[in-house]
């Protein structure tokens, strides 16, 4: 008798965990989906998590043999608060995890970086999702897709440089098949759009698509580090602004063909992924 795999989704009403959860039911997986409020998606059975309520794990990881994982968001630090959720399970009976990072940051850099190192160590199936930057970044509920509705602009400190955006359905089917797929992938995997583009690349796609006048307003590093410290702890701050610096210096000026050989289907483009969001496409008006 096969024992169908039970996977415990961390992050599930996020935006690649609500969407992962959907994938794996639909396929007949078991999915335990894991939120601070939990919330029933999908079928599957919602139960309560905090990265910083230890009491929340036990019951969480029950009857789970593979875990999705999304740090703690807004942490500079996660290296501190996930090792004793890790170590929980592997003694609980996970033996595959999958980790979400992010191109920027390598094994052993900071914040996820720190996870991404330890997780072979404890785990003997693995994976570390490293995607680009998302494009909901822009459509979601990011400050930028805020501001862009509130505004019709949006903010950075990345100059001209370009980044290889990633729709989340792409990443959370990547996700779904480094969970699942036999055998695990064991290494990282640079999830990337189909194209790099700049911000302002973006901005006049979002015009083109949509017909309301989108800008990109560009920002030094210090006015970024006031603005978002606003809002959030100035070391997470700091953090971001850089990723923008190294976005500037043109670190995320690349593609990848990830998608493609994982998932068997080429990634969604940008202006496709505008599109879909925001209602039938306008005449192109980008050449």
């Amino acid at each position: 008798m096969t024992t169908v795999a039970h996977t415990l989704v961390i992050g599930a009403t996020g935006t690649t965990g609500s969407r992962l959860v959907s994938r794996l039911a639909a396929r007949g997986h078991r999915v335990s989906a894991a939120s601070r409020r939990p919330t029933a998606v999908d079928g599957a059975r919602p139960v309560r998590f905090d990265w910083y309520d230890s009491t929340t794990y036990a019951d969480a990881l029950r009857g789970a043999d593979r875990v999705y994982l999304v740090p703690p968001l807004g942490s500079a630090e996660p290296g501190t608060t996930v090792p004793p959720f890790l170590e929980q399970a592997r003694a609980a009976g996970v033996r595959r995890a999958v980790l979400l990072s992010s191109s920027a940051v390598p094994a052993g850099g900071p914040a996820t970086g720190e996870i991404h190192l330890a997780l072979p160590g404890l785990f003997d199936e693995w994976a570390v999702l490293r995607p680009s930057w998302f494009m909901q970044n822009f459509t979601g509920n990011h400050l930028h897709a805020q501001s862009i509705r509130e505004d019709g602009m949006f903010w950075t400190a990345t100059g001209e440089g370009r980044v290889a955006f990633v729709d989340a359905d792409d990443i959370a089917e990547v996700a779904a098949h480094a969970l699942t797929d036999g055998p695990a992938p064991n290494t990282d995997l640079l999830i990337t759009g189909p194209e790099a583009l700049s911000h302002g690349e973006i901005a006049t796609t979002l015009t083109a698509v949509t017909g309301r006048p989108v800008t990109h307003r560009h920002f030094t590093h210090e006015q970024l580090h006031d603005r978002l410290a606003e809002s959030m702890p100035a070391a997470f701050a700091t953090f971001l602004v850089g990723l923008d610096r190294a976005i500037a210096d043109g670190a995320e000026d690349r593609t990848t063909d990830t998608v493609q050989r994982i998932t068997g289907r080429p990634p969604r483009t940008f202006r496709a992924h505008a599109e879909l969001v925001t209602g039938p496409p306008l005449p192109d008006r980008l050449s």
